[in-house]
């Protein structure tokens, strides 16, 4: 049988790379491993870290298509983010002009959660631990 070991990173493209730098650093608070421009394909590739773990790949690309994520498009659906206190999650989320859900409860886990888009419209949960 394969065996993983964990999942490595999420690649996300952006439309506007500099909105998406802001909103992935300066409002999740990711740390910047490595920032790089690729002038063949005029590109920056921007390496980012969740807690000293590589986890997403930011890029940006001259004028890609834009991608049907809701309402439920095949594909991947989003991606979640585990937090202690989703009240003071929500809540600075809010704070920072960004619309965020209300917060639910998983049926099966009963765990709090919400989502929110980045700038792209691209669904990111935020989940209780």
């Amino acid at each position: 049988m394969l065996q993983l070991n964990k999942i490595h990173h999420i690649a996300i493209i952006s439309s506007d790379y500099e909105k998406s730098k802001h909103f992935y650093t300066q409002i999740l608070g990711l740390e910047i491993l490595q920032e790089v421009y690729r002038e063949e394909r005029q590109s920056y590739k921007l390496d980012l870290a969740l807690n000293g773990d590589y986890v997403v790949e930011l890029f940006s690309f001259p004028n890609p298509p834009k991608r049907v994520s809701r309402p439920e498009a095949a594909g991947l659906r989003h991606l979640a983010f585990e937090v202690n206190d989703i009240e003071a999650t929500r809540a600075f989320i809010v704070s920072n002009n960004i619309e965020a859900e209300t917060i639910r409860v998983d049926e099966y886990s009963h765990k709090r959660f919400f989502f929110i888009s980045d700038p792209d419209d691209l669904p990111i949960e935020f989940y209780e631990s």
